[in-house]
């Protein structure tokens, strides 16, 4: 394992080993299929893990400041998707999750409303700020309810599907205030979360969804198909 003080290394390394693993062919079909305005290099989720491990394992960085120098420099100047994608991965790498704090809430809200798609949006709601919830309830949950009436969907949307998988430790009040606070909306990306997030939780307290729907009568049809999916 090498380390390095800065971020060049590490950041030049893994554009070039995605510029090598890409398939032209397979990034118009990847960004067909994602409705992205900013090209693939076309290298498939697969091939991309077993870049980052080898990256990863190569790169060792050696302080918090390199590592979010990397992060940043990755998602920030990124011309192909996976750069973003890599990003995120050393964003959540194991070996970095003692430095991984709430003071990063800036940054992850920076991530959702620059990346602005459910495949970015998803992943930190429910690996970061979901998990920054857990730990520093106090904090967060204000910030997550002005988060679930901000213009920006990607924000609300966050709100709704942060607790994926708090499973008992759901803060319902919190699931429940960002529900309805874009039960109206008529965004596919807010009416799906509001479903997967009832959907979620009705594996641990189905009788609580029940109930939350029949009192919500305004939910869409796709939330509430969504939400009673598994439920008889």
């Amino acid at each position: 394992m090498r380390r390095y003080g800065g971020r060049v290394d590490l950041v030049a390394a893994a554009r070039a080993g995605l510029a090598e693993a890409g398939d032209p062919v397979r990034a118009g079909e990847m960004q067909r299929y994602m409705k992205s305005d900013m090209p693939f290099r076309g290298v498939a989720k697969p091939a991309r893990a077993a870049l980052t491990k080898s990256l990863f394992a190569e790169f060792d960085l050696p302080d918090r400041e390199s590592w979010l120098a990397a992060v940043t420099a990755l998602w920030r100047a990124a011309e192909y998707r996976e750069e973003r994608y890599v990003a995120l991965d050393l964003l959540g790498h194991k070996r970095y999750t003692h430095w991984r704090d709430i003071d990063l809430l800036p940054l992850h809200e920076e991530l959702v409303v620059t990346g602005a798609w459910w495949d970015h949006v998803d992943e930190l709601a429910n690996r970061h700020v979901g998990p920054l919830l857990a730990a520093h309830r106090a904090e967060l949950t204000p910030v997550l309810l002005d988060w679930a009436v901000d213009p920006d969907r990607w924000k609300r949307r966050v709100s709704v599907i942060c607790q994926l998988g708090a499973k008992d430790e759901t803060d319902t009040d919190l699931l429940a205030a960002a529900i309805e606070a874009n039960q109206d909306d008529p965004d596919f990306f807010l009416r799906k979360g509001i479903g997967w997030a009832l959907r979620q939780y009705a594996r641990v307290e189905p009788g609580w969804v029940l109930h939350f729907v029949d009192a919500h009568p305004g939910l869409s049809p796709l939330s509430r198909r969504e939400a009673l999916k598994h439920l008889s």
